[in-house]
């Protein structure tokens, strides 16, 4: 088994007098996040340029470090992807023409407050504003640094109670902030009250944890999770020197109970968008157990443009990871799309052409090959469709293209076509 790196705390004079027995506590990382310059000098130096910089920047916008995630940045360099996942730069006040306060709609499709329905059969639930460090590409950043509080106890039970007479949801992701910030109780509390929720199938936790405070992950509460499985957990590594000894054991915690890891990447400008350090990660990240899940575009949100990159280079890192390395390891790239559409999958173009007989595709080489269509695929008129789960009826689809394959619809058309107000006027 490969060895990882622990993160060397002590030779940081800052933290000289801190016991082992504080640093590995999660209350003491939250205690004492890194949140002004003067304590950030303490651990790595900056020099007068970066913290003039800063000061502006924190007018603005807020900062905090664990002081775990803090002792993995780079003392020398800049440049270090810790310290520009951590550490906020002028490149921030910028706010592009592009740029959008609530780029996914998340404000705009919640029935309740905290509670966001944008897919016919799953929502995302907001539980607190609070993380335990601020990432600096953000997409929520309307919100995570701006109101520190979790969300209320009512607004919880109303959440809960919307999701009970939705029978059509059968999957509940807990997010925020980071739900890992809320004490085991808290964190019970939400979960129970969905596990008893017959519709409710899967729940899922999105945390970030695992990355920047794996303290967390405590015996506590991976034996509280294990009580309502299927739990799902999807954690958020940018970059392979986030993997270290203490992520690998929090990981092997959550994996050891049952708990299946997936990780939600986002493709950062001058940090992770290269195609061979992309494949590094997910090797890795597979190394620890953890399902390499989603690369995102980076979203529109407000003064994190300069992390964007082009679609063109999301292509290209699939371009060189399928066929390239086993399936496990490749993830789905995704635009978010502003307002609200959802997650969009792009890859390479492998179909090349198709007819009622063949199609034409090339491969990850650049082999152009042919697939013949069985000319039984179609059934014959009269055959009786005998499928269980049609039948059943509860997973036919509820919306979109679906419905056209299955032939409940003809057609699905905008609803500000022209030509439909030219009628109507008539």
């Amino acid at each position: 088994m490969k060895e990882y790196k622990k993160v060397e705390w002590k030779n940081i004079p800052h933290f000289a007098n801190v016991t082992d027995e504080q640093w590995n506590d999660y209350k003491w990382q939250l205690k004492n996040v890194v949140r002004d310059i003067e304590t950030l000098e303490k651990i790595v130096p900056l020099e007068d340029d970066e913290k003039a910089d800063l000061r502006n920047c924190l007018e603005k916008f807020h900062m905090s470090i664990t002081p775990y995630y803090a002792a993995l940045m780079d003392k020398k360099d800049r440049r270090c992807p810790v310290r520009m996942l951590a550490v906020p730069r002028i490149m921030e006040l910028h706010n592009d023409k592009s740029d959008l306060d609530d780029p996914l709609h998340e404000d705009v499709d919640s029935p309740v407050h905290g509670l966001t329905h944008r897919y016919p059969d799953r929502v995302l639930l907001l539980v607190t504003n609070i993380c335990s460090m601020n990432c600096r590409h953000c997409t929520r950043r309307r919100l995570v640094g701006f109101e520190d509080q979790h969300l209320s106890r009512a607004n919880v039970d109303k959440a809960i109670e919307y999701i009970r007479a939705n029978k059509v949801i059968r999957d509940v992701l807990i997010s925020g902030g980071d739900p890992m910030v809320l004490s085991d109780d808290q964190l019970e509390y939400i979960i129970k009250q969905l596990r008893e929720i017959e519709h409710v199938e899967i729940i899922r936790i999105g945390t970030r944890t695992p990355v920047v405070m794996p303290q967390r992950i405590t015996d506590s509460l991976v034996n509280m999770l294990k009580k309502y499985h299927p739990i799902y957990v999807n954690t958020h590594f940018n970059h392979p020197k986030e993997i270290t000894d203490e992520a690998r054991a929090a990981c092997a915690k959550l994996a050891d109970a049952g708990i299946s890891l997936g990780n939600q990447s986002v493709l950062l400008r001058d940090l992770n968008d290269c195609p061979n350090l992309m494949k590094k990660l997910v090797h890795e990240l597979l190394m620890i157990r953890v399902r390499p899940y989603y690369i995102y575009q980076c979203d529109l949100s407000l003064g994190i443009s300069h992390f964007r990159t082009t679609v063109a280079k999301g292509l290209e890192i699939m371009e060189n990871l399928r066929g390239h390395t086993s399936g496990l390891a490749v993830p789905t790239f995704v635009v978010d799309a502003p307002g609200g559409g959802g997650k969009i999958p792009v890859m390479p173009n492998y179909l090349i052409t198709m007819s009622d007989e063949r199609a034409v595709l090339r491969n990850y080489e650049g082999v152009i090959t042919t697939y013949s269509m069985p000319k039984s695929a179609t059934a014959a008129e009269g055959t009786v469709h005998n499928c269980v789960a049609c039948e059943e009826g509860k997973y036919k689809p509820l919306d979109g293209v679906a419905k056209l394959l299955n032939g409940e619809r003809l057609t699905i058309q905008p609803s500000e076509l022209v030509r439909h107000a030219r009628h109507h006027n008539d």
